[in-house]
């Protein structure tokens, strides 16, 4: 006997990567993780925290940090809402505007969240397929008539961007709300933030885990025309920001210089890495994110995966057809990737000397 709704019952849950026990030592570069610390000013801030902040309830709509965002992006703070993590507000938007008969779309593939929120919500799911570009297929994200559209953009696990004429050509067109998933966007050549005042339905989510070094804080938010922020702040959680993320995290969007210079040690890593892996016969996708896509020479991946895994090197691998002979590397430290390259390189034998295999 189930004490659960039949959707719950037949719920395939979202699986995140695999994390280590504590004190076991491995090369991990399969969550996406800012390898680097985060903000000195922020360690400090959290160094310092009046323990008065632990006793008493958190502000309901995190005001410190929202009016950072507000301040750091130039954005009333009414536009904002924060939450703990983007999939915080990830389930704030479904929870909103999806249910039946309120179908849920998104490219794909994609961050597989989107689904699982929609099936909860019992909302039908339209996964469009990308190309293996990645190319964005507006015309039929548009003909699916979304009650809320995903676009995850640079998308995981592709690391691939869409140009911002496409994404307001989209905006223009669906008949929900399209929420434009910038958790990535830090590393990336440009963002989709102007499209926010110039179309009422659109919805960017960003987060400090992956540019901020902040995964373990749990703080993301969005932006939006006020009447949108309005209504998601209707099916939050009472006190859904704790204050030790709040106080930290303004903190740490405050120090912006430093977290330029890191994102940007991120990227020129980035670039090293997509070279090394070349010189292995690997496809690599190009990236605007922390992490790359990457077709090993013979196109085994999950053989690769559990190869690398068994030297105490994680990257991710999907279980998904539209991926199963890619694998998605978290761009690390010159010494995480000197690591994962010796290893490949043992792995893959003759198989990278004997393809050239850069085509997709």
């Amino acid at each position: 006997m189930s004490f659960f709704r039949p959707t719950i019952d037949s719920l395939s849950p979202y699986v995140p990567g695999l994390q280590p026990a504590a004190g076991v030592s491995v090369v991990k570069l399969n969550t996406n993780e800012n390898p680097y610390p985060a903000s000195p000013r922020a360690l400090e801030a959290l160094r310092q925290l009046d323990p008065q902040r632990l006793r008493c309830y958190p502000d309901p709509l995190a005001d410190e940090f929202r009016q950072t965002v507000a301040t750091v992006l130039n954005l009333d703070p009414s536009w904002v809402l924060v939450g703990n993590g983007s999939d915080d507000l990830l389930t704030m938007v479904v929870r909103a505007a999806s249910g039946p008969d309120l179908p849920v779309v998104y490219p794909s593939p994609t961050y597989v969240l989107y689904r699982t929120l929609a099936e909860i919500q019992d909302a039908p799911v339209v996964a469009i397929p990308f190309d293996d570009q990645f190319s964005l297929p507006v015309d039929e994200l548009i003909n699916a008539s979304g009650a809320v559209t995903f676009v995850a953009n640079p998308n995981s696990p592709s690391g691939t961007k869409t140009e911002n004429t496409q994404l307001a050509r989209l905006a223009d067109t669906v008949d929900g709300l399209l929420v434009i998933d910038e958790a990535y966007v830090a590393f990336a050549d440009d963002d989709a933030l102007a499209l926010v005042a110039e179309h009422p339905n659109v919805i960017i989510l960003r987060t400090l885990s992956k540019s901020h070094g902040l995964a373990g804080l749990r703080l993301g938010f969005a932006i939006a025309q006020p009447p949108i922020i309005a209504g998601l702040a209707k099916v939050k959680d009472s006190y859904n920001v704790d204050a030790v993320a709040a106080h930290v995290g303004a903190v740490a969007l405050r120090d912006t210089v430093y977290t330029s210079e890191v994102v940007e040690r991120i990227k020129n890593d980035r670039t090293q890495l997509a070279t090394a892996l070349q010189g292995l016969g690997c496809h690599v996708w190009p990236s605007q994110a922390n992490f790359l896509l990457v077709r090993p020479p013979q196109a085994d991946a999950k053989r690769v995966h559990q190869d690398l895994e068994t030297r105490g090197v994680l990257v991710r691998y999907f279980d998904d057809p539209a991926l199963a002979t890619t694998l998605r590397i978290t761009i690390g430290t010159s010494d995480q990737h000197a690591v994962l390259l010796d290893s490949l390189r043992t792995i893959l034998g003759g198989d990278a000397a004997a393809t050239t295999g850069n085509g997709p």
